[in-house]
């Protein structure tokens, strides 16, 4: 239905403006599917973190990360019910899991916070921005500069949640930095059957080229 919707105002914005073509009309629909199928998506996710009783923390939750989310991107699901699993075991998940766990003793957690920084730098090389499909971020210059911001926004989360002295609220932190790293891999692309943008634009660059 959102899909529907989405289509038909794309439609009636290109008859209105000519000289968005194809390629720009795509992104506009997808901006479209965020907006609407966000607003009922949030509704859904408050009260499933009503339910469970960690609404402030899930709220709180999707605060702390948003930074490092932002630059590093992470797989998008192509369906609403999917997306809505998917981000309720991102941000209530974390909650309850930070709610639930006690990292002790501290050597433990500070052991736990540098592997997990370790890992996030391997992966940010590796993947980061990991884009889309729909919108892959194609210039060199965007790619290197989400990229650092990639680095900055992840070190600077672990190191607040290595000297914060509430325990959920760092773990939130720890936690919500290594499910963020995870949500870029290779692996969970494959697992969610999606494509980074910009390795499909490269091949279909090249299969042009080669034609």
């Amino acid at each position: 239905m959102i899909e529907k919707l989405c289509n038909k105002l794309t439609k009636k914005i290109q008859n209105k403006m000519p000289e968005i073509d194809n390629e720009r009309a795509e992104v506009i629909n997808y901006g479209l599917q965020l907006v609407i199928g966000e607003v009922p998506k949030a509704f859904v996710l408050l009260a499933i973190a009503y339910v469970f009783g960690v609404l402030e923390l899930s709220i709180l939750a999707l605060l702390v990360i948003m930074p490092y989310k932002t630059f590093s991107g992470g797989v998008h699901l192509k369906t609403h019910v999917g997306c809505i699993v998917a981000t309720s075991l991102f941000y209530i998940g974390n909650a309850i899991l930070s709610k639930s766990i006690i990292i002790e003793p501290i050597y433990i957690k500070y052991v736990f916070i540098l592997a997990t920084w370790i890992f996030s730098m391997i992966m940010i090389k590796l993947y980061a921005p990991a884009d889309t499909e729909a919108v892959p971020i194609l210039r060199k210059k965007d790619r290197d500069l989400k990229r650092r911001l990639s680095y900055i926004t992840m070190t600077l989360t672990l190191v607040v949640a290595t000297f914060i002295k509430n325990p959920i609220i760092s773990n939130l932190l720890i936690f919500g930095t290594l499910i963020q790293t995870i949500s870029i891999t290779r692996l969970i692309y494959k697992l969610t059957n999606s494509k980074y943008g910009y390795e499909e634009y490269m091949k279909n660059k090249e299969s042009t080229n080669l034609a």
